[in-house]
Protein backbone atom coordinates (compact mmCIF):
# COMPACT_ATOMS: atom_id res chain seq x y z
CA UNK A 1 0.00 0.00 0.00
CA UNK A 2 1.67 3.57 -1.10
CA UNK A 3 0.69 6.61 1.53
CA UNK A 4 1.74 10.45 1.23
CA UNK A 5 3.54 11.67 3.59
CA UNK A 6 1.96 14.55 5.49
CA UNK A 7 5.34 16.62 4.41
CA UNK A 8 4.38 16.44 0.93
CA UNK A 9 0.93 17.71 1.67
CA UNK A 10 2.05 21.09 0.35
CA UNK A 11 4.20 20.25 -2.78
CA UNK A 12 1.01 17.98 -3.93
CA UNK A 13 -1.74 20.77 -3.29
CA UNK A 14 -0.32 22.18 -6.02
CA UNK A 15 -2.42 25.75 -5.09
CA UNK A 16 -0.42 28.42 -5.80
CA UNK A 17 -3.26 31.59 -5.20
CA UNK A 18 -3.67 32.99 -1.87
CA UNK A 19 -4.00 30.51 1.69
CA UNK A 20 -5.43 31.63 4.79
CA UNK A 21 -5.08 29.90 8.20
CA UNK A 22 -5.40 30.57 11.60
CA UNK A 23 -2.16 28.85 13.54
CA UNK A 24 -3.45 27.67 16.77
CA UNK A 25 -0.86 28.69 19.87
CA UNK A 26 1.77 25.95 20.58
CA UNK A 27 2.09 24.87 17.27
CA UNK A 28 5.84 24.30 16.57
CA UNK A 29 7.15 25.59 13.39
CA UNK A 30 11.23 24.34 12.05
CA UNK A 31 13.20 26.92 10.39
CA UNK A 32 16.44 27.74 9.09
CA UNK A 33 18.56 31.15 9.22
CA UNK A 34 19.25 33.03 6.64
CA UNK A 35 21.41 35.47 8.83
CA UNK A 36 24.40 34.81 11.11
CA UNK A 37 24.05 34.70 14.88
CA UNK A 38 26.73 35.32 17.45
CA UNK A 39 27.25 36.13 21.35
CA UNK A 40 30.01 38.16 20.57
CA UNK A 41 29.17 39.91 17.08
CA UNK A 42 25.28 40.42 17.61
CA UNK A 43 23.80 43.49 18.40
CA UNK A 44 20.52 44.11 20.30
CA UNK A 45 17.71 44.83 17.89
CA UNK A 46 19.71 43.63 15.50
CA UNK A 47 17.45 42.07 12.56
CA UNK A 48 17.43 38.26 12.16
CA UNK A 49 15.66 36.48 9.13
CA UNK A 50 14.56 32.75 8.55
CA UNK A 51 12.65 30.52 6.63
CA UNK A 52 10.10 27.27 7.36
CA UNK A 53 11.58 24.00 6.22
CA UNK A 54 8.79 22.42 6.22
CA UNK A 55 4.98 22.61 6.03
CA UNK A 56 2.44 22.97 9.04
CA UNK A 57 -0.40 21.04 8.71
CA UNK A 58 -3.30 19.95 10.29
CA UNK A 59 -4.31 16.65 8.85
CA UNK A 60 -4.40 17.15 5.09
CA UNK A 61 -5.04 21.09 5.57
CA UNK A 62 -2.08 23.67 5.39
CA UNK A 63 -1.62 25.89 7.90
CA UNK A 64 1.68 26.99 6.87
CA UNK A 65 3.48 26.05 3.54
CA UNK A 66 7.15 25.35 3.73
CA UNK A 67 9.16 28.61 2.61
CA UNK A 68 7.39 31.34 4.75
CA UNK A 69 9.55 33.98 6.04
CA UNK A 70 10.48 34.74 9.36
CA UNK A 71 11.78 37.59 11.15
CA UNK A 72 12.57 38.55 14.26
CA UNK A 73 15.58 40.31 16.32
CA UNK A 74 18.24 40.16 18.68
CA UNK A 75 17.05 40.99 22.49
CA UNK A 76 20.15 40.49 23.58
CA UNK A 77 23.73 38.56 22.82
CA UNK A 78 26.48 38.15 25.81
CA UNK A 79 29.99 36.92 25.12
CA UNK A 80 31.88 34.56 27.10
CA UNK A 81 34.41 36.49 28.37
CA UNK A 82 35.58 34.38 31.10
CA UNK A 83 36.33 30.78 31.45
CA UNK A 84 33.62 30.64 34.26
CA UNK A 85 31.17 33.02 32.16
CA UNK A 86 28.40 31.57 29.61
CA UNK A 87 28.14 33.15 26.66
CA UNK A 88 24.08 33.49 25.86
CA UNK A 89 22.35 34.73 23.15
CA UNK A 90 18.22 35.81 23.28
CA UNK A 91 16.19 35.69 19.74
CA UNK A 92 12.77 36.98 19.47
CA UNK A 93 10.95 36.33 16.27
CA UNK A 94 7.77 38.38 15.59
CA UNK A 95 6.48 37.87 11.86
CA UNK A 96 5.78 35.03 10.12
CA UNK A 97 4.56 35.51 6.15
CA UNK A 98 4.07 39.19 7.29
CA UNK A 99 1.77 38.24 10.16
CA UNK A 100 2.81 39.89 13.61
CA UNK A 101 3.78 36.33 15.99
CA UNK A 102 4.57 35.85 19.53
CA UNK A 103 6.98 33.23 19.46
CA UNK A 104 9.34 30.78 21.82
CA UNK A 105 12.11 29.09 21.13
CA UNK A 106 12.34 25.60 21.97
CA UNK A 107 15.47 23.68 20.38
CA UNK A 108 18.25 24.78 18.15
CA UNK A 109 19.47 21.50 15.87
CA UNK A 110 22.55 20.09 16.60
CA UNK A 111 23.47 22.05 18.88
CA UNK A 112 25.97 22.08 22.06
CA UNK A 113 24.67 24.54 23.74
CA UNK A 114 21.05 24.57 24.75
CA UNK A 115 17.49 26.52 25.42
CA UNK A 116 16.19 27.31 28.77
CA UNK A 117 12.66 28.00 29.79
CA UNK A 118 12.98 31.24 28.71
CA UNK A 119 13.40 30.53 25.29
CA UNK A 120 17.87 32.05 25.45
CA UNK A 121 20.29 30.13 24.01
CA UNK A 122 23.09 28.98 27.06
CA UNK A 123 26.36 28.37 26.17
CA UNK A 124 29.03 25.44 27.12
CA UNK A 125 32.00 26.72 29.40
CA UNK A 126 35.57 25.88 27.62
CA UNK A 127 35.72 24.38 31.20
CA UNK A 128 33.67 21.79 30.46
CA UNK A 129 35.68 20.18 27.73
CA UNK A 130 37.55 17.16 27.54
CA UNK A 131 40.38 18.87 26.22
CA UNK A 132 40.27 21.69 29.28
CA UNK A 133 39.76 18.13 32.03
CA UNK A 134 43.40 16.96 30.34
CA UNK A 135 45.02 20.74 30.41
CA UNK A 136 43.63 20.71 34.06
CA UNK A 137 44.56 17.30 35.02
CA UNK A 138 48.16 18.23 33.47
CA UNK A 139 48.69 20.67 35.70
CA UNK A 140 48.06 19.05 38.58
CA UNK A 141 50.41 16.27 37.29
CA UNK A 142 52.69 19.59 37.23
CA UNK A 143 53.12 20.14 40.63
CA UNK A 144 54.56 17.24 41.23
CA UNK A 145 56.66 16.29 38.38
CA UNK A 146 57.73 18.92 35.75
CA UNK A 147 59.04 16.77 33.66
CA UNK A 148 55.98 13.77 33.40
CA UNK A 149 53.96 17.10 32.60
CA UNK A 150 56.01 18.47 29.77
CA UNK A 151 55.76 15.13 28.40
CA UNK A 152 51.91 15.15 28.47
CA UNK A 153 51.58 18.57 27.60
CA UNK A 154 53.83 17.48 24.45
CA UNK A 155 51.40 14.59 23.72
CA UNK A 156 48.19 16.74 24.49
CA UNK A 157 49.28 19.51 21.92
CA UNK A 158 49.85 16.98 19.14
CA UNK A 159 46.39 15.73 19.42
CA UNK A 160 44.39 18.81 20.50
CA UNK A 161 45.47 22.05 18.10
CA UNK A 162 43.51 24.66 19.39
CA UNK A 163 41.84 26.36 22.59
CA UNK A 164 38.09 25.28 23.01
CA UNK A 165 35.33 28.24 22.40
CA UNK A 166 32.45 28.93 24.34
CA UNK A 167 31.36 31.31 22.45
CA UNK A 168 27.93 30.54 20.35
CA UNK A 169 28.44 31.12 16.17
CA UNK A 170 25.45 30.09 14.49
CA UNK A 171 25.94 30.70 10.30
CA UNK A 172 23.40 30.96 7.97
CA UNK A 173 21.75 27.06 7.29
CA UNK A 174 21.55 26.31 11.15
CA UNK A 175 18.15 24.84 11.95
CA UNK A 176 16.09 26.20 14.72
CA UNK A 177 12.77 24.90 16.00
CA UNK A 178 10.14 27.79 17.54
CA UNK A 179 6.78 27.53 19.10
CA UNK A 180 3.50 30.40 19.10
CA UNK A 181 3.01 31.17 22.69
CA UNK A 182 -0.31 33.00 20.65
CA UNK A 183 -2.49 31.92 17.27
CA UNK A 184 -1.64 33.54 14.59
CA UNK A 185 -3.93 34.41 11.12
CA UNK A 186 -1.43 33.96 8.38
CA UNK A 187 -2.82 34.66 4.61
CA UNK A 188 -0.33 35.70 1.64
CA UNK A 189 0.19 33.84 -1.45
CA UNK A 190 2.04 30.59 -1.36
CA UNK A 191 5.76 30.46 -2.13
CA UNK A 192 7.24 28.61 -5.37
CA UNK A 193 6.76 24.89 -4.34
CA UNK A 194 7.71 21.68 -5.90
CA UNK A 195 5.27 20.05 -8.47
CA UNK A 196 4.75 16.79 -7.53
CA UNK A 197 3.91 13.78 -10.02
CA UNK A 198 2.08 10.61 -8.55
CA UNK A 199 4.12 7.42 -9.53
CA UNK A 200 3.17 5.48 -12.53
CA UNK A 201 2.83 1.49 -11.75
CA UNK A 202 2.64 1.37 -8.16
CA UNK A 203 2.11 -2.10 -7.99
CA UNK A 204 5.66 -2.50 -9.39
CA UNK A 205 6.99 -0.22 -6.75
CA UNK A 206 5.41 -1.88 -4.08
CA UNK A 207 7.05 -4.87 -5.21
CA UNK A 208 10.43 -3.40 -5.50
CA UNK A 209 9.78 -1.89 -1.70
CA UNK A 210 9.32 -5.42 0.07
CA UNK A 211 12.21 -6.83 -2.29
CA UNK A 212 14.71 -4.77 -0.39
CA UNK A 213 16.75 -5.77 2.96
CA UNK A 214 14.91 -4.66 6.32
CA UNK A 215 17.99 -4.30 8.54
CA UNK A 216 21.59 -3.34 7.88
CA UNK A 217 24.47 -5.58 9.38
CA UNK A 218 27.72 -4.19 11.59
CA UNK A 219 30.77 -5.39 10.01
CA UNK A 220 32.71 -6.01 13.25
CA UNK A 221 31.27 -7.79 15.46
CA UNK A 222 28.39 -8.84 12.96
CA UNK A 223 25.07 -7.65 14.28
CA UNK A 224 22.08 -6.67 12.93
CA UNK A 225 21.69 -2.63 13.03
CA UNK A 226 19.84 0.04 11.70
CA UNK A 227 16.63 -0.14 9.49
CA UNK A 228 16.35 0.90 6.00
CA UNK A 229 13.37 3.70 5.93
CA UNK A 230 14.26 5.45 2.47
CA UNK A 231 14.40 4.81 -1.03
CA UNK A 232 16.02 6.80 -3.63
CA UNK A 233 15.22 6.89 -7.40
CA UNK A 234 18.02 8.75 -9.49
CA UNK A 235 20.95 8.56 -10.66
CA UNK A 236 23.67 9.30 -8.99
CA UNK A 237 24.68 12.82 -9.94
CA UNK A 238 21.06 13.75 -9.03
CA UNK A 239 21.67 12.01 -5.61
CA UNK A 240 24.71 13.96 -4.54
CA UNK A 241 23.58 17.07 -6.18
CA UNK A 242 20.06 16.84 -3.86
CA UNK A 243 22.19 16.11 -0.52
CA UNK A 244 24.57 18.92 -1.39
CA UNK A 245 21.07 21.40 -1.88
CA UNK A 246 20.20 20.47 0.88
CA UNK A 247 22.82 21.15 3.39
CA UNK A 248 24.22 17.65 3.71
CA UNK A 249 28.15 16.87 3.51
CA UNK A 250 29.08 13.64 2.71
CA UNK A 251 31.76 11.38 4.97
CA UNK A 252 35.47 11.00 4.62
CA UNK A 253 36.67 7.54 4.89
CA UNK A 254 37.84 6.41 8.35
CA UNK A 255 41.78 6.07 8.91
CA UNK A 256 44.27 7.49 11.01
CA UNK A 257 43.82 11.43 9.65
CA UNK A 258 39.91 11.41 9.55
CA UNK A 259 40.08 9.14 13.52
CA UNK A 260 42.41 11.92 14.95
CA UNK A 261 40.05 14.77 13.80
CA UNK A 262 37.31 13.10 15.53
CA UNK A 263 39.33 12.90 18.47
CA UNK A 264 39.87 16.26 18.28
CA UNK A 265 36.09 16.90 17.63
CA UNK A 266 35.36 15.26 20.86
CA UNK A 267 38.48 16.92 23.19
CA UNK A 268 36.87 20.30 21.59
CA UNK A 269 33.54 19.90 22.02
CA UNK A 270 32.83 21.17 18.46
CA UNK A 271 31.77 20.13 15.02
CA UNK A 272 33.15 17.90 12.38
CA UNK A 273 30.91 18.24 9.44
CA UNK A 274 32.75 15.08 7.17
CA UNK A 275 33.14 12.95 10.22
CA UNK A 276 33.53 9.36 9.22
CA UNK A 277 30.97 6.92 10.19
CA UNK A 278 30.96 3.48 11.78
CA UNK A 279 30.47 0.59 8.37
CA UNK A 280 27.06 -1.07 8.05
CA UNK A 281 26.57 -3.66 5.24
CA UNK A 282 23.73 -4.46 3.58
CA UNK A 283 23.53 -7.76 1.47
CA UNK A 284 26.69 -7.88 2.73
CA UNK A 285 28.26 -4.67 0.49
CA UNK A 286 29.50 -1.38 2.63
CA UNK A 287 27.33 1.84 1.62
CA UNK A 288 28.35 3.64 -1.28
CA UNK A 289 27.64 6.89 -0.11
CA UNK A 290 27.54 8.29 3.85
CA UNK A 291 25.75 11.75 4.07
CA UNK A 292 25.29 13.87 7.48
CA UNK A 293 24.00 17.15 8.94
CA UNK A 294 25.95 18.50 11.91
CA UNK A 295 25.94 21.97 13.59
CA UNK A 296 28.68 22.53 16.15
CA UNK A 297 28.92 19.59 17.99
CA UNK A 298 30.41 15.63 16.70
CA UNK A 299 28.17 14.44 19.45
CA UNK A 300 24.93 15.33 17.45
CA UNK A 301 24.31 14.89 13.66
CA UNK A 302 21.45 13.43 11.37
CA UNK A 303 23.28 11.04 9.13
CA UNK A 304 22.28 8.67 6.67
CA UNK A 305 23.93 5.29 4.83
CA UNK A 306 23.25 5.33 0.75
CA UNK A 307 23.22 1.81 -0.78
CA UNK A 308 23.06 0.82 -4.40
CA UNK A 309 20.96 -1.42 -5.46
CA UNK A 310 21.47 -4.16 -8.33
CA UNK A 311 17.53 -2.95 -9.37
CA UNK A 312 16.29 -0.12 -11.17
CA UNK A 313 12.75 1.47 -11.57
CA UNK A 314 11.33 2.95 -14.74
CA UNK A 315 14.86 2.87 -15.96
CA UNK A 316 16.59 4.45 -13.10
CA UNK A 317 19.03 3.46 -10.70
CA UNK A 318 17.64 2.16 -7.39
CA UNK A 319 19.71 3.21 -3.75
CA UNK A 320 18.32 2.15 -0.09
CA UNK A 321 19.12 3.97 3.31
CA UNK A 322 19.03 3.57 6.57
CA UNK A 323 18.48 6.79 8.07
CA UNK A 324 19.02 7.73 12.09
CA UNK A 325 19.51 10.89 14.46
CA UNK A 326 22.53 10.75 16.73
CA UNK A 327 21.86 12.51 19.57
CA UNK A 328 24.74 12.39 22.00
CA UNK A 329 27.75 10.45 22.98
CA UNK A 330 28.48 7.64 25.27
CA UNK A 331 31.20 4.98 26.27
CA UNK A 332 30.64 1.78 25.45
CA UNK A 333 32.21 -0.84 27.95
CA UNK A 334 31.81 -3.61 25.15
CA UNK A 335 33.36 -1.72 22.30
CA UNK A 336 35.67 0.27 24.85
CA UNK A 337 35.24 3.26 22.61
CA UNK A 338 33.04 6.30 22.05
CA UNK A 339 29.64 5.95 20.10
CA UNK A 340 26.65 7.67 19.30
CA UNK A 341 23.74 7.36 21.18
CA UNK A 342 20.67 7.46 18.25
CA UNK A 343 16.92 8.62 18.49
CA UNK A 344 15.13 5.71 18.86
CA UNK A 345 11.89 7.46 16.87
CA UNK A 346 13.84 6.63 13.59
CA UNK A 347 10.73 7.59 11.76
CA UNK A 348 11.54 11.67 12.70
CA UNK A 349 14.42 10.97 11.23
CA UNK A 350 12.90 9.60 7.66
CA UNK A 351 10.80 12.83 7.85
CA UNK A 352 13.63 14.98 8.14
CA UNK A 353 14.87 13.97 5.70
CA UNK A 354 12.14 13.94 3.24
CA UNK A 355 11.21 17.20 4.48
CA UNK A 356 14.63 18.55 3.45
CA UNK A 357 15.02 17.33 -0.07
CA UNK A 358 11.63 18.38 -0.55
CA UNK A 359 12.73 22.28 0.19
CA UNK A 360 14.99 21.63 -2.33
CA UNK A 361 12.65 21.50 -5.09
CA UNK A 362 14.72 18.18 -6.16
CA UNK A 363 11.88 15.43 -5.77
CA UNK A 364 9.41 14.75 -8.72
CA UNK A 365 7.63 12.22 -6.68
CA UNK A 366 6.98 10.61 -3.37
CA UNK A 367 5.66 8.07 -1.94
CA UNK A 368 5.16 6.16 1.50
CA UNK A 369 4.81 2.16 1.45
CA UNK A 370 3.41 -0.04 4.10
CA UNK A 371 6.15 -2.78 4.99
CA UNK A 372 4.05 -5.26 6.69
CA UNK A 373 6.57 -7.51 7.85
CA UNK A 374 8.88 -5.17 8.84
CA UNK A 375 10.08 -5.06 12.43
CA UNK A 376 8.68 -2.35 14.38
CA UNK A 377 11.36 -2.63 17.19
CA UNK A 378 14.41 -3.41 17.34
CA UNK A 379 17.62 -2.44 18.45
CA UNK A 380 21.14 -1.20 16.48
CA UNK A 381 24.57 -2.89 16.91
CA UNK A 382 25.48 -0.43 19.66
CA UNK A 383 22.20 -2.04 22.09
CA UNK A 384 20.31 1.45 21.26
CA UNK A 385 16.14 0.82 20.98
CA UNK A 386 14.72 1.02 17.54
CA UNK A 387 10.87 2.22 16.92
CA UNK A 388 9.44 2.16 13.85
CA UNK A 389 5.95 2.04 11.58
CA UNK A 390 8.37 -0.55 9.39
CA UNK A 391 7.02 1.87 6.38
CA UNK A 392 9.92 3.17 3.73
CA UNK A 393 9.85 6.43 2.04
CA UNK A 394 10.71 6.29 -1.64
CA UNK A 395 11.48 9.56 -3.31
CA UNK A 396 12.17 9.86 -7.37
CA UNK A 397 14.54 12.44 -7.69
CA UNK A 398 14.56 15.06 -10.40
Amino acid sequence: MIKLPATSVLASALAFGQIAATLPAGAELSIRLRTPVSSNASKPEQPVEAVTIAPVVDGHRILLPAGAVVKGTIVAATPSDKTDQRASVKLAFTEIGGAKAKTRLLDVDNAREHVDAAGQIIGILASETLAARIDQGINKVAERNAGLAGILEAARSAVISAQPSGEIKYEPGVELKIALQEAVRWEGPLPPAPELWPISNTDELVKLVHAQPFQTMAENPRKPSDITNLMFIGTEEQLRQVFEKAGWSGAHQKNAASVMETVRAIAELRGYKEAPMSTLLLDGRRSDFDFQKQNNTFAKRHHLRVWRRQDTFQEKPVWVSSSTHDIGIDFSQENRTFIHVIDPQIDRERGKVVSDLLFTGGVRSLALVERPDAPRKSRNATGDSIETDGRMAVLVLQ
